[in-house]
């Protein structure tokens, strides 16, 4: 067995950057804090490919005693206890190799390390450029600790981590209210997230007695059995302890009805956005449920019903939100809330086996192409917005003659995304409608309608920004520096032919190949109904008229709906304001103002006055002492002879 202890270095590279520029950042030129940044990237980005060449073409089908088996192995390459409970409850610090860790490795580190390179031209002059990139390194460093996690309590550190690293980068222009807001909105909406992903740990560690992965995953051991025999409210609190897990995955992916954050996470820079979308928090979520997938699967009455039904409505409701945006980042937030969807929805359509794990494989397959595709999105409109120093689609048109690189490489992310072969998603998204098709028909014409919008609102961002009406900008666009586009066409080759990797021999269910080939039934439909959306974006926005003005008026007040993003900010206010603030807060409040403070007002008070009045009994005057046991004395006398005579 080939020793994969150096794989601990693929994290720790990054946090040592990180240490180094936080500590003496400001003592660095910037372009030395971003080359030094970048470099470790670099380092976690070959480390990630050498494992990932290691694991998949030599030793990751090989077992402990040494035999060639057909499934990929769970192997521990670095564990150390950290707090120890019990013989079997302990959380450990480690290194866990499998299919989805490492696949995971290598998303991470290739989008992280595009973001790094392409910082160093965008950033270039902002203040706080060696912070910026220290935080890129936590960033990356938090999200690489929780995908090697070898336990859900490590994950769960780590998963905090994560959050800290982007409300820090979120918050990134603290002089900015907007971006304060936004930072503080991301952290209290994912609190509650999070607070339902602890006690999830708490009752599956309670039911099962471990943290461990590859306990917890076996599916043929102690602790999935075990966890199912409790039973409360018609559920096993197994199911209920998935359910609560997922709940923190719903938060951190901004799945319906916890997404609220996302949109105005916009306002860190668009390299942060890049980073967050493709390849760190918003995928942190569907790696949770892909983790925890063979218990999922044994509950799935429950708990895949769950994660299928909120990742379709997340996507719908998504994808009708982005039709109607002019912001071209909240265009892209939405569209990646929308791509979740999809990846959730696959996790909760499939089983566990090669018969039933199409949705997992198309869902890992899904989330490798969305990493490329998307973070070549965030980077192209990060380059547009550096030449018009605008976000608003409507104050853009004509581009694609000032900025020629993005201009083609955006094309190739718009098709990607649409699902036009032969570009990546249209490999993964097929296997997708493939396995929602076989499982829940319903989740099918959801998820078929949404391939439709994507499409559209894809390409009325595309034609909006490099065709549409004829700008006369203040200053002429231009294309930005090799540092920038460099990455650019790294990723727009990587949305073309990460399409083409044999992702059903590499990452499945159950660790074993599985056969996969394209049915045409849904591949064609599938391609239709996106060429339909390309089209009718086309005779809308290529060229500026009235048409969607009209458009939009005919809808009304489902436009209205849509633009305002139907209302959820507006509902959750309302609910924090009117309801728990004013019914709830304030009557409890009084209660502790008047009834428990006045209480113990009271007894102070009370304790203050009697001490008052007897603290002169303590005068130290020999004759009032006197005075007082003689007094005392023929009382007590008096009181005996009474009860004698009587």
């Amino acid at each position: 067995m080939i020793d994969f202890s150096y794989a601990i270095w693929i994290p720790l590279v990054p946090f040592l950057v990180f240490a180094v520029l936080g500590l003496f950042g400001h003592y660095l030129k910037p372009r030395i804090s971003g080359l030094l940044g970048t470099a470790g990237l670099l380092a976690a980005f070959i480390l990630s490919l050498f494992v990932a060449y290691k694991y998949f073409f030599v030793v990751g089908k090989i077992d402990a005693s040494g035999v060639v088996t057909d499934t990929y192995q769970k192997i521990i390459a670095f564990n150390q206890v950290w707090m120890h409970f019990t013989d079997k409850l302990h959380v450990d610090m480690g290194v866990l190799l499998d299919p989805i860790s490492v696949m995971m490795l290598v998303v991470i580190t290739t989008v992280s390390l595009m973001v790094h390179i392409y910082s160093i031209g965008y950033m270039h002059g902002e203040k706080g450029f060696e912070r910026f990139f220290a935080c890129l390194s936590l960033f990356s460093f938090s999200m690489l600790g929780l995908v090697i996690a070898t336990n859900i309590f490590q994950m769960y550190i780590f998963w905090e981590l994560v959050g800290v690293s982007s409300y820090s980068l979120i918050s990134f222009y603290y002089w900015k209210d907007s971006a304060v807001s936004a930072g503080k909105k991301a952290f209290i909406v994912t609190r509650f997230a999070d607070l339902g992903f602890l006690i999830g740990i708490l009752l599956l560690s309670y039911t099962t007695g471990t943290f461990d992965f590859v306990t917890l995953t076996d599916i043929n051991g102690p602790a999935i059995i075990q966890g199912s025999g409790i039973m409360f409210m018609g559920l096993s609190t197994m199911t209920w302890s998935l359910i609560f897990v997922f709940m923190g995955g719903a938060g951190k992916s901004a799945m319906f009805p916890l997404h609220i954050w996302l949109p105005d996470a916009m306002e860190g820079p668009t390299p942060v956005s890049a980073l967050i979308h493709a390849a760190t928090m918003v995928v942190a979520g569907v790696y949770l449920v892909a983790r925890l997938f063979p218990i999922y699967a044994f509950s799935a009455t429950a708990g895949l019903n769950v994660v299928a039904y909120v990742g379709g409505i997340s996507s719908l409701l998504a994808a009708i939100i982005a039709c109607t945006q002019f912001d071209i980042k909240r265009v892209l937030a939405y569209s990646t809330m929308s791509q979740i969807g999809y990846m959730m929805l696959a996790l909760g359509v499939s089983g566990y086996g090669e018969e039933q794990g199409l949705g997992y494989m198309a869902s890992m397959f899904h989330l490798f192409t969305h990493a490329m595709f998307k973070a070549l999105l965030f980077l192209g409109a990060g380059a547009v917005i550096h030449a018009v120093h605008s976000n608003d689609m409507r104050e853009m048109g004509g581009l694609r003659k000032f900025l020629p690189i993005t201009h083609i490489t955006f094309l190739i992310a718009c098709l990607t995304i649409a699902g036009i072969p032969p570009f990546s998603a249209f490999w993964s998204k097929d296997e997708i409608l493939t396995a929602a098709f076989h499982h829940d028909k319903i989740l099918f014409a959801i998820e078929f309608f949404v391939a439709g919008l994507t499409a559209f609102y894809m390409f009325r961002l595309y034609f909006n920004v490099f065709w549409g009406k004829h700008i006369h900008y203040h200053h002429e666009p231009h294309e930005s520096p090799f540092v920038m586009t460099g990455p650019l066409i790294f990723l727009a080759i990587a949305s073309i032919f990460t399409g083409f990797i044999p992702f059903h021999s590499l990452v499945t269910s159950d660790g074993k190949e599985m056969a996969s080939h394209l049915n045409l039934l849904i591949a064609g439909p599938s391609v239709l109904i996106g060429l339909i959306g390309i089209v009718t974006a086309y005779f809308l926005y290529k060229k500026e008229t009235a048409i969607p003005d009209k458009v939009a008026s005919s809808f009304k007040i489902f436009y209205r709906w849509a633009y305002n993003k139907f209302y959820f900010d507006e509902l959750y206010l309302f609910v924090a304001k009117k309801i728990i603030f004013k019914r709830i807060s304030t009557p409890v409040a009084w209660f502790d103002r008047h009834v428990v403070d006045g209480t113990m007002n009271s007894v102070s008070w009370v304790t203050n006055y009697i001490s008052g009045s007897i603290k002169g009994f303590q005068s130290g005057q020999v004759q009032q002492y006197g005075f007082a046991f003689i007094m005392g004395a023929i009382l007590l006398a008096v009181v005996f002879i009474y009860l004698w005579i009587h």
